[in-house]
């Protein structure tokens, strides 16, 4: 059979593709990091090895196993062993702690635990004893070892759920979100046929590996045979040595990591930052459309952003090939496969890559309609050519005398602003209005001071409406977010700003 990207992307299973793939193309290099290199053939050889190692351990198909490692080459060995084995896995971001990850153990009722015993001051090893788990061993520079002869066949079917990846749980306990290797497969092919990479291309992994788009990312790795550098830990300007020395062309992750390579690249203008990189992309947030020009004027390479979320690994994706009006401000195009459908506004999802339910029962029975689309809590709309556009979530509208603000509509005008590094608006409790419009404001490094007048005067050139305009505005040396994709975290600015009176600005 002559195998092609698209011909690849049909394997039923996670370990399926990663034999295909180390038969077409073995010594060719998969994942790199610092001076380590693993090929194709030896993701499928070691994580053979590994896998009998587990299986000697007692893991067997089904076998419920929890991980809490960083973003390492062991990390990836470890997930594809267990899906040699047909295990359900189930991954938690590292940053997790007794909370989440106490939770993620007991709703999964995880049998072991994979752990890399003290990692950045952290004792995870001393943290999985104290919530009781069970069968934990650490990790990180050794993993299992043991014979492939003994091991059962491979799964023969990628609709059954091998994987628990779990929500940020802000405000309540994580969901644990079922998929299958098939969801996860057709998730990661949307998103390897949207990037178009050539053999020359080497990607970059900057997110914790735990993260829904681990697999998402590996599974593009995997049709396209290309590599990518892994980064455990990922900082600026530290990082950019990595990125140099592999010749990365394809780097991002999200809205947050735009922004951080952007700022790089105007700290050194004239120059670019990382010479061989031709694209960033990612999804994860909302990406304000003067970003997108920031990027390709100011770095001179293309961006494409997605649309995904834990319960649908990729839902749409920009095409570097695209219009500029379209990478700007669309999300891109769901592939083949992707129904999308608008309910009042609501963005409403079926297709293959979309997730089993929930562990809870009651969970999936409210997160989906009568007639199988996952209710999102996403607001959008579908342009005449197929493109999606966010126009925000169903919780960030802000109702103001009764007329519905959207968060998102202000927090895209606010990024044009040159004093303006992000935003992010929120909607805080008033006795007259219901609600007011704040923006909270980031600044960049030796901005001059921001004033209410200034950004509702800047607000009002671009034609927002006045009724929509922000009654109050809060400048923080940083925003809050969280620790995979840097989401901004409104729920704690809510919660800071929630209760205190405004301030004359």
């Amino acid at each position: 059979m002559n195998e092609t990207p698209h011909t690849l992307s049909s394997a039923r299973t996670l370990w399926e593709l990663i034999a295909r793939r180390a038969g077409l193309t073995p010594d060719r290099p998969v994942l790199l990091q610092g001076d380590r290199v693993l090929t194709f053939g030896g993701l499928r050889t070691r994580s053979e090895r590994v896998a009998a190692g587990l299986y000697g351990m007692g893991v067997r198909p089904g076998t419920v196993v929890a991980w809490q490692l960083p973003t390492r080459i062991e990390t990836v060995l470890l997930s594809c062993a267990l899906a040699r084995l047909g295990a359900v896995q189930s991954p938690v971001i590292p940053f997790y702690r007794d909370r989440e990850a106490g939770f993620a153990l007991r709703a999964s009722k995880a049998e072991f635990f994979a752990v890399p015993g003290v990692w950045r001051g952290h004792d995870h090893t001393e943290m999985a004893r104290r919530l009781g788990a069970e069968g934990i061993f650490e990790a990180y520079d050794s993993l299992p070892d043991g014979d492939p002869s003994v091991l059962p066949p491979p799964p023969a079917e990628g609709t059954s759920v091998r994987w628990i990846y779990w929500t940020s749980g802000t405000t309540s306990d994580p969901k644990g979100v079922l998929h299958t290797d098939r969801s996860l497969l057709a998730g990661g092919s949307c998103l390897a046929h949207a990037l178009r990479l050539t053999p020359d291309d080497v990607g970059s992994m900057a997110f914790p590996y735990a993260h829904i788009a681990g697999p998402d990312y590996t599974v593009m790795l995997l049709v396209h045979g290309v590599p990518a550098v892994l980064f455990e830990h990922f900082a600026l300007p530290d990082a950019l040595a990595e990125y140099r020395r592999h010749g990365v062309t394809v780097a991002g992750g999200s809205t947050a990591f735009y922004s951080l390579f952007l700022a790089e690249q105007r700290r050194h203008p004239g120059r670019k930052v990382i010479p061989s990189l031709r694209l960033l992309a990612g999804g994860g947030a909302p990406k304000p459309p003067e970003l997108y020009h920031a990027v390709v004027r100011e770095m001179g390479v293309q961006l494409t952003h997605g649309y995904g979320m834990t319960e649908v690994p990729m839902i749409t994706m920009g095409d570097p090939q695209d219009t500029p009006e379209n990478l700007a401000t669309t999300e891109g195009r769901p592939p083949e496969g992707m129904e999308i459908r608008i309910v009042d506004g609501e963005i409403r999802l079926r297709g293959e890559a979309v997730c089993q339910g929930y562990l809870d029962p009651a969970q999936t029975a409210a997160a989906f309609d009568a007639e199988g689309f996952l209710r999102t809590g996403d607001l959008g709309r579908v342009t005449d050519s197929g493109h999606l556009v966010l126009t925000g979530r169903l919780k960030d509208v802000i109702i103001r005398k009764g007329e519905n603000i959207s968060a998102k509509e202000i927090e895209d005008l606010l990024a044009a602003h040159p004093a303006v590094a992000d935003a992010a608006v929120i909607g805080l409790p008033d006795a007259e209005r219901g609600e007011l419009v704040c923006a909270v404001v980031e600044q960049p490094p030796a901005a001059a001071g921001l004033t209410l007048p200034e950004v509702t005067s800047f607000l009002r050139a671009r034609g927002l409406a006045v009724h929509k305009l922000p009654e109050r505005l809060e400048v923080v040396e940083a925003l809050p977010r969280n620790d995979t994709l840097r989401k901004v975290l409104k729920h704690r600015l809510r919660e800071r700003f929630g209760g205190r009176p405004a301030r004359d600005r």
